[in-house]
């Protein structure tokens, strides 16, 4: 039986980054994931969503190794954009801007690609020798005491662990062997994630507009074949989306172009279209016995103000403080407990904010979308306030 600090279950985004934040403070580290992660922009399932890192989440890629080869393909965001559509006609009526340098000398945060994410914490991986990497094995059984847990593989190999981190998804096979609910709202949306090209440059501007159904967000990519490019979350109800993404590619750009506002003149498809359900979810506790909830494991919100991963990586900042404080403690009830008590209350503001957010940025009838309208108008103009929920977003305490 193989024997590890910590077991990571998950090698997504989220599981890669607990792996390497881990790994570089010294502890052994066994990260493992059913399905190898596809690291190809053009390969078949790859993931075309885009995260965006606000200012703490920079921050602890850049003590795990990771910033400086993640760095070269980041996009700034310098600009939160937010416009209001909700009109007679798709057309901009209230559109106002977040600027970080308002609140910071530095961006809000930086964006990547996902699928460009996982390649390259794949291969900083193997420059840590206190970690494995196991793509195309996966967890099977949980047996947990208290002083330590087993975990069986795929593969029919076992691994003992003083802590097992769940990052396994909002499915979680940890969590629910751990025999921990969750909560969950669903909208009835789907969000279509895809990339564009269009002639007028973002100006590392990050631009939400709000019609109904959901928001229609441009992030800012790096140029592609020589064109200013963004990535697009178009949220919109089911039955919505399936329509969308089963029209002929010219009938789509059609779509998409009044949806946009125009706001970058004629947009142009750069990808293939990926469809992804949106929930809510929050976990009724964020620890089991020698067990660790993060990432969507843990909670799920929609992808609204670029907070789902850097919520997710707040939380891996919480349990690395503990241990590192105390290594001898390592994946025990007291340190679990602490990280709970820690996270949970802010993971649960964060879900019913975004909550409210999605469900506002999704409303049909004329005066609701008039007094969402109105409620930006109200915000912006308060520049305390302003300032205050720029800091809320970049992650700091209410």
């Amino acid at each position: 039986m193989q024997e590890v600090d910590i077991v990571v279950s998950g090698g997504g985004v989220a599981g890669l980054t607990a792996a390497a934040v881990f790994g570089n403070a010294g502890f052994s580290v066994l990260c493992v994931d059913p399905s190898p992660p596809v690291t190809a922009r053009e390969a078949p399932g790859s993931d075309l969503r885009t995260t965006a890192f606000l200012q703490p989440a920079q921050a602890l890629l850049e003590r795990a190794g990771l910033w400086a080869r993640l760095a070269p393909f980041a996009s700034e965001l310098e600009v939160m954009r937010i416009v209001d559509a909700g009109g007679e006609t798709p057309e901009p009526r209230i559109t106002k801007e977040f600027n970080a340098s308002d609140i910071s000398d530095q961006p809000f945060g930086w964006n990547l690609p996902n699928w460009l994410l996982r390649r390259e914490m794949v291969a900083h991986l193997t420059s840590l020798a206190n970690v494995t990497f196991r793509p195309g094995t996966g967890t099977t059984t949980l047996f947990t005491r208290e002083a330590e847990a087993r975990v069986g593989l795929s593969d029919g190999s076992r691994v003992r662990a003083r802590l097992v981190i769940a990052a396994d998804g909002r499915n979680s096979p940890i969590r629910q062997a751990s025999g921990i609910d969750v909560k969950t709202t669903r909208y009835g949306q789907k969000a279509l994630a895809f990339a564009v090209t269009h002639p007028i440059p973002h100006g590392n501007v990050s631009t939400e507009i709000h019609r109904s159904g959901g928001p229609f967000t441009l992030v800012p990519l790096p140029d592609h074949e020589g064109r200013p490019s963004s990535a697009v979350v178009w949220m919109e109800e089911g039955p919505e989306v399936a329509r969308l993404a089963a029209l002929p590619e010219a009938e789509f750009e059609a779509a998409m172009n009044t949806r946009s506002c125009h706001l970058f003149g004629p947009l142009t498809l750069a990808s293939r279209r990926t469809v992804w359900p949106i929930i809510s979810q929050i976990a009724e506790r964020l620890y089991g016995e020698r067990v660790a909830l993060v990432a969507e494991a843990a909670h799920v919100v929609p992808p609204i103000g670029a907070q789902g991963l850097n919520m997710s990586l707040g939380d891996m900042r919480v349990l690395l403080e503990l241990a590192e404080a105390a290594p001898e403690r390592l994946g025990d009830r007291a340190m679990l407990e602490t990280y709970h008590r820690r996270r949970h209350m802010e993971i649960k503001a964060r879900v019913t904010g975004i909550d409210l957010l999605n469900r506002a940025s999704m409303m049909r009838a004329r005066p609701l979308r008039d007094a969402r309208a109105m409620g930006l108008n109200a915000i912006y103009s308060l520049a305390p306030v302003r300032k205050s929920l720029m800091q809320l977003g970049l992650g700091a305490r209410g």
